[in-house]
């Protein structure tokens, strides 16, 4: 698959006779919410990981020197923390663009904090799609990061500020968290 899956999005989900979807976030969108939104809540999703697999291109790095950003990896068990926000259809216009290296829409079920369920939308990279980097030891993954920098600012900016939002919601992603510690390692 392409990596640009701006077109694929716009004909994904119709969203007739709705004046608004919950969008559930696991990644920039929890700390750079640069969109029009109704509501904001803590909330998560079983069955998938977080993982930083997916190529940045775009936003955080080039392509002769991709930076790293997350996508969701199905993981049987596992709970995935973020942010749901209810926005409006016509947000996801530039949210597609946003999104738009690698990112699919999905539905999926999401859990409030306070117990509630509901269900909306998330986006995920794929592995079928041509900007997936797969799977590295987390060492590997922060060198990458250190060093990646594109349009949106550098690479370890986005790793930074993740991880600094997902301790403000009490989650812990050892993931994340063992990247972080040997990325400041690595720009001392």
């Amino acid at each position: 698959m392409s990596a640009n899956t701006l077109e694929v999005n716009r004909t994904r989900f119709r969203f007739d006779d709705q004046d608004a979807v919950w969008l559930f976030g696991y990644g920039s969108l929890i700390f750079k919410a640069d969109f029009p939104f109704l509501e904001r809540r803590s909330a998560s999703i079983t069955g998938w990981s977080r993982r930083f697999w997916q190529g940045s291109h775009d936003h955080r790095g080039t392509l002769e020197a991709p930076g790293r950003v997350v996508t969701l990896i199905e993981t049987p068990q596992a709970r995935c923390q973020g942010v749901a926000y209810l926005v409006s259809p016509q947000v996801f216009e530039q949210l597609d663009f946003r999104e738009k290296n690698g990112y699919l829409r999905f539905s999926t079920d999401m859990t409030f904090h306070d117990g509630n369920q509901t269900q909306g939308l998330v986006y995920i990279a794929t592995p079928d799609n041509s900007a997936f980097l797969g799977p590295a030891n987390e060492r590997e993954i922060a060198l990458q990061i250190a060093t990646a920098a594109g349009p949106s600012g550098p690479n370890a900016d986005y790793l930074l500020h993740l991880a600094e939002s997902l301790r403000s919601l009490g989650d812990h992603d050892a993931h994340v968290f063992e990247i972080e510690i040997h990325l400041r390692q690595a720009l001392k």
